[in-house]
């Protein structure tokens, strides 16, 4: 799975280049946290704009989830070991952040007066923000494991 270049002046293989990342389902992973990129940013953006008074922790994760995204988005994109580790950790904390959030939202849910990317385990989303982060840890041990081989 790691790529390698060929060395311009002797034609030989060069030092292995960044591992793809965005192989195979890898591209699936890219296009989906790139549409929630977009969903999240742009509707936390024009939340925080008119209502913020109205839900200032609702608005604010939205807008770190959009944050949380858009960098597994790179760090997919760009690949590598280094890539891969820091999407690994921020597609955890991106879980761990759903799920308390998706608890929080039905244990107590005048916290949230309007609605988070996260609220009821981003049921707002076709439970999309749950699914992800767990297909995404699956993909990215499955490329460390093949790294590594």
């Amino acid at each position: 799975m790691t790529v390698t270049e060929p060395d311009k002046n002797t034609g030989a293989d060069a030092a292995p280049a960044r591992q793809k990342l965005i192989s195979g389902p890898g591209i699936l992973l890219v296009w989906l946290y790139g549409v929630m990129v977009v969903g999240a940013v742009s509707r936390s953006a024009v939340q925080i704009s008119t209502d913020f008074h109205k839900a200032p922790l609702a608005y604010s994760l939205s807008a770190l989830a959009g944050l949380v995204y858009g960098f597994i988005t790179y760090s997919l994109v760009r690949g590598g070991d280094t890539a891969r580790r820091a999407a690994l950790v921020c597609c955890a904390a991106e879980l761990v952040g759903v799920l308390a959030v998706g608890a929080w939202t039905l244990a107590e849910p005048s916290a949230f007066p309007d609605a988070t990317v996260w609220s009821d385990f981003g049921m707002g989303y076709l439970f999309i923000p749950v699914i992800l982060p767990v297909t995404a840890i699956f993909w990215l041990s499955k490329a460390r494991r093949a790294s590594a081989g």
